[in-house]
């Protein structure tokens, strides 16, 4: 995991949410941590699927946006 802040999290792009995200759930499997850190991790994760699905959700609306213009055509 990253040090950055919850607010950093959006400004994460798509990858880095996505490959931050993979390690908070390893770390969460390990099942190493107390359960403060494991809250935390938990925390984090959550918000970096968020982002994640923004990106996505944009993504979607950009392709059919790009399908609208190109069938108007």
């Amino acid at each position: 995991m990253t040090d950055a802040t919850p607010a950093d999290v959006a400004a994460l792009s798509y990858e880095q949410a996505r490959d931050e995200l993979v390690q908070v759930v390893q770390q969460l499997e390990q099942g190493a941590a107390t359960l403060e850190e494991s809250l935390a991790l938990w925390e984090r994760g959550e918000a970096l699927a968020r982002r994640c699905e923004e990106w996505l959700v944009g993504a979607k609306e950009r392709l059919d946006a790009a399908r609208a213009a190109a069938e108007g055509s």
